[in-house]
């Protein structure tokens, strides 16, 4: 094979940087993409979008940004109300199906429960995806009465890897490229006084978190709240999710949660390891 016949070669496959698929360039179908990455616009920082911003936070021209959103109201995912659209119910379809159908979440359910009968804090199991960490599965005391709302407190829920136990947990357990690739793409953003941004930092920050197999992480998504999170291993030996606790910093101490906790996540932990 010849240089030029090389090059056609690999320009007949697409590659997704996020999760390493592959996918032959007839196979891939532009408007589904196009239609998923508008119904992505939409986040708890964006309820209400209307045709300009939409365009301009996907890079689609105004009159194929229309049409998307047009079909995307037509099919009953999105509504207008003359001015915005916004989500409707019907995409949570989706979220409903992935966590009925997916066996971590159920599996993860009932020692969460447990946890939480044991100590009357919430815990949760999330994952990543891109730059967000994501709740699966969760647990909260039916007595809890605190009116903060810490980050985790609810399935679905997306958040900054960087600024979370969790996140930081999934993030130390990539490879140091994958872990560079990744900074490269999603530039560290300051969201309290307490969040790293600079790389270098945040890489040992890292490493470290990887050693000692455990992440605590204060105050760096949220002012008053604070996190302790464990990895959740697969039968390989992967990192699969990441289970943590949340609490605001006044309900119980760093050294409480050092001490009392961890050992209940870790042993949590492992038990989900030998019947994930």
């Amino acid at each position: 094979m010849d240089i030029t016949e090389e090059i056609n070669e690999t320009k007949k496959w697409l590659h997704n940087q996020d999760n390493k698929k592959t996918i032959r360039h007839e196979d891939f179908i532009a408007g589904i993409s196009k239609g998923m990455a508008i119904l992505e616009c939409f986040g708890p920082e964006k309820h209400r979008l209307n045709v300009t911003m939409t365009a301009e936070k996907t890079g689609l021209t105004r009159a194929a940004t229309r049409r998307h959103l047009l079909t995307l109201e037509y099919l009953g995912y999105l509504d207008f109300d003359g001015h915005y659209y916004y989500l409707t119910p019907k995409v949570l379809k989706f979220s409903g199906a992935y966590l009925s159908g997916s066996q971590l979440p159920k599996i993860c359910q009932p020692l969460l429960n447990l946890l939480t009968t044991r100590t009357a804090l919430i815990f949760s199991v999330m994952v990543l995806d891109g730059f967000e960490a994501i709740t699966i599965a969760r647990s909260a005391s039916s007595q809890q009465t605190d009116r903060v709302n810490p980050y985790g407190l609810h399935l679905g829920n997306r958040l900054p890897a960087h600024a979370t136990s969790a996140g930081k947990i999934l993030l130390a357990h990539l490879n140091i490229s994958e872990q560079i690739q990744w900074l490269e793409k999603y530039p560290l953003k300051r969201l309290t006084k307490f969040s790293c941004t600079d790389n270098a930092t945040f890489l040992t920050i890292l490493e470290g978190i990887k050693e000692q197999d455990w992440c605590y992480s204060s105050e760096e998504h949220e002012l008053g709240v604070h996190a302790l999170a464990v990895p959740i291993y697969g039968p390989k030996g992967n990192v699969v999710a990441a289970l943590n606790i949340v609490s605001p910093t006044t309900r119980i101490s760093k050294e409480n949660l050092i001490e009392q906790i961890l050992p209940l996540l870790q042993q949590t932990a492992s038990e989900l390891r030998n019947v994930i």
